[in-house]
């Protein structure tokens, strides 16, 4: 018996389904396998207990602090607008500090080529001086490149800076040692977001595989 054209045609929309059948199929099941393979390989984003856990502090609410009028290593004017529209990693230190402050520069350097690349591009690292005495900006200018070029150095008045450390809850003070004096001063780094605000900040020690998963999980985690 032979077979007829719609014979014929019934055979081939059958076999047309089956195949597009299983096309969908294969789809569905490339889908889903990117999907998990997504949510297996996307980075987590702690929270705030995870990230405390880590030393890493973020307020609830992010705290506006007041204007200030600083300088900076090329001499120009560095206000609050300088702190908007890129996240801010600020270090309150100066140029003569014998440990704590080359240690977490240092580790400020290394941490930016170990950052995703979107998040290193958003964030400048600033050194704020607490010796504005000694530190003038051709000294900041000088001592900030030698850990990065991008790195930037700021002094000012000191009453400002007074004020400024303060409203970040950086606490310093002079000290004397014979004829010649040092500053005590905290050790955290302190965090500034887009907005120009104070979003929190980290604790010493610091390492840079503990700082590169906390400030990513800070930045990627920050909802305005």
């Amino acid at each position: 018996m032979t077979d007829t054209p719609e014979d014929n045609f019934d055979l081939a929309s059958r076999q047309r389904g089956i195949r597009n059948t299983v096309i969908i199929l294969l789809l569905i099941v490339a889908t889903v396998i990117g999907l998990i393979v997504h949510k297996v390989t996307k980075p987590r984003i702690l929270d705030q207990m995870e990230l405390r856990a880590q030393d890493a502090i973020v307020f609830d609410t992010p705290r506006r602090f007041s204007d200030f009028e600083l300088i900076d290593h090329h001499g120009e004017p560095f206000t609050r607008e300088d702190l908007q529209g890129k996240w801010s990693l600020l270090f309150f230190g100066f140029t003569q500090c014998p440990d704590i402050c080359p240690l977490t520069l240092l580790d400020l350097s290394r941490l930016m080529p170990a950052l995703p690349q979107e998040i290193a591009d958003n964030t400048q690292v600033i050194l704020v001086s607490l010796d504005p005495a000694r530190d003038k900006p051709e000294v900041l200018a000088e001592y900030v490149a030698a850990f990065n070029k991008d790195f930037i150095g700021v002094t000012g008045e000191f009453l400002t800076l007074r004020r400024f450390a303060n409203e970040l809850n950086v606490a310093f003070a002079k000290v004397t040692q014979g004829e010649d004096y040092t500053v005590d001063h905290s050790g955290n780094i302190v965090i500034i977001n887009p907005m120009g605000d104070y979003h929190g900040f980290f604790k010493p020690p610091f390492s840079v595989e503990k700082l590169q998963l906390t400030y990513t999980s800070v930045v990627r985690g920050f909802d305005h």
